[in-house]
């Protein structure tokens, strides 16, 4: 997800009209939404891996062998080797596929997740491919079933890569791409990228071969600098699950299990930047040994690195780190250079999807999942759209909207000190024509 956003977004990085999303979420009172305001201790699953090989066991380095130094201006790694790891998030329905990946040389890490659906059919839907090591296709092929359809939700160069090499592993899937595919600094087709044969995803499109199963609508903004935003949301039916890219997140507390210690550990030593960072105070370069603590450090450096860039304190990062993991929340890289450029058609889509879709979890492609969460938590997540286009919270007309404006106080919440690195940021490439000015106070009529 960083570097969707640090690659793509200065090239860039959730229903439908104001009356209809007045009629559909005051439908859901406090009384409804209260009960899925669960603790935070309980907002993820978590689920057992139920498969996965981890670094003692019999699989060699030839299983993870996948060699990628691609990626501008950070190629993501690991450049060699990815150990994937496999849970079951529904019984017998969906599950979820992670390895790690790296920002460039940097001690920088996250999980990247591919989602795969059982269909009726007893074939397939693979959302998001993963890097197709030895080991993810032998993890795939152990569930039994074919796979029958392969998607690319989104633009962002981290999930593209991997859709052509992981579709010559399963040459009958069908491809269906998000719409508006481009690429930066140069604008190859999908065919550069192995990808051919493709079909668009459109938005609301009844006609797809898994539409009585999966609906999907399409967030198509206008240029936010230098390319469009786009992704594709999914609701699978029967299951109440709601995938996404990056629109919105989860941080653990603690690292998903594909990332390795190694590079826990790497991120907990003192290095160059925690000394840019310290604010002049004393950097110790004791030694860091392995133990659960540095781990954990490495953990919260990392996520404040991914989120902010430039975040106020790495050498004591617990305080920002606790403001912003166990909450659903919009990155605050993708709120600040995308989202917060086109909040109209981000306020439609994110209005559409709570209108149609009852979903109780949300997989997105990196962090925690799934996520037990409500339409409320959602719309909160996404309440400093309200403010953008000048809409009062007051002018709310249901209980469930009024929570979710309360909520979103605190779901909207970054650091002050945190965010003014980003902010620099995002003044630097509105002046130079990388991305548009944030839109501020814009009115709009009142939601009836």
């Amino acid at each position: 997800m960083a570097t969707a956003a640090t690659t793509s977004l200065p090239t860039a990085e959730l229903r439908q009209t104001s009356a209809s999303i007045a009629s559909s979420t005051s439908s859901f009172s406090l009384r409804r939404a209260l009960p899925r305001l669960v603790s935070p201790s309980k907002r993820t699953s978590h689920c057992r891996v139920v498969a996965s090989s981890g670094p003692g066991s019999s699989v060699g380095g030839g299983e993870r062998f996948y060699l990628n130094f691609t990626g501008f201006p950070f190629p993501l790694g690991p450049f060699l080797n990815r150990r994937t790891t496999r849970v079951e998030a529904v019984k017998g329905s969906i599950w979820l596929f992670e390895q790690e990946q790296a920002l460039g040389f940097s001690s920088v890490s996250t999980n990247i997740r591919m989602t795969v659906i059982k269909l009726k059919s007893g074939g397939l839907w693979v959302h998001a491919p993963i890097a197709p090591t030895k080991e993810c296709i032998q993890l795939i092929k152990e569930l039994g079933a074919p796979v029958e359809y392969i998607l690319l939700p989104t633009f962002a160069y981290e999930h593209k890569i991997f859709v052509g090499p992981f579709s010559r592993k399963f040459p009958q899937a069908r491809i269906w791409v998000a719409p508006r595919q481009w690429s930066w600094p140069i604008n190859l087709p999908l065919e550069f990228f192995g990808i051919f044969g493709s079909k668009p995803l459109k938005d609301e499109d009844t006609s797809t071969p898994w539409a009585d199963e999966i609906e999907q609508k399409v967030l198509s903004s206008p240029e936010v600098g230098i390319g469009p935003y786009v992704e594709v949301a999914f609701y699978h039916k029967r299951s109440r699950t709601m995938l996404v890219t990056d629109a919105v997140i989860f941080v653990p507390r603690q690292p998903p299990d594909c990332i390795s210690k190694e590079s826990l550990l790497a991120a907990a030593e003192n290095g160059l930047a925690v000394r840019i960072l310290s604010k002049g105070r004393e950097v110790p370069q004791d030694p860091v040994v392995d133990n659960l603590a540095n781990r954990q450090k490495g953990w919260e450096r990392m996520v404040l690195q991914i989120l902010f860039l430039g975040p106020s304190n790495l050498l004591e990062p617990n305080a920002s780190f606790s403001q912003m993991s166990q909450k659903l929340i919009v990155s605050p890289i993708v709120k600040t250079l995308v989202f917060s450029k086109v909040p109209d058609k981000v306020r439609d889509w994110v209005d559409r999807i709570s209108q149609d879709w009852p979903f109780k979890r949300i997989i997105p492609a990196h962090f925690a999942a799934p996520v037990a969460t409500s339409r409320t938590e959602f719309l909160a997540a996404f309440s400093f759209l309200d403010e953008l286009l000048g809409i009062p919270s007051a002018s709310r007309p249901s209980l469930g909207l009024m929570l979710a404006a309360f909520m979103g106080r605190a779901a909207g919440y970054f650091p002050p000190d945190d965010m003014k690195t980003l902010s620099s940021l995002d003044q630097f490439l509105v002046s130079v024509g990388a991305v548009k000015k944030t839109v501020s106070g814009k009115k709009q009529p009142t939601r009836i």
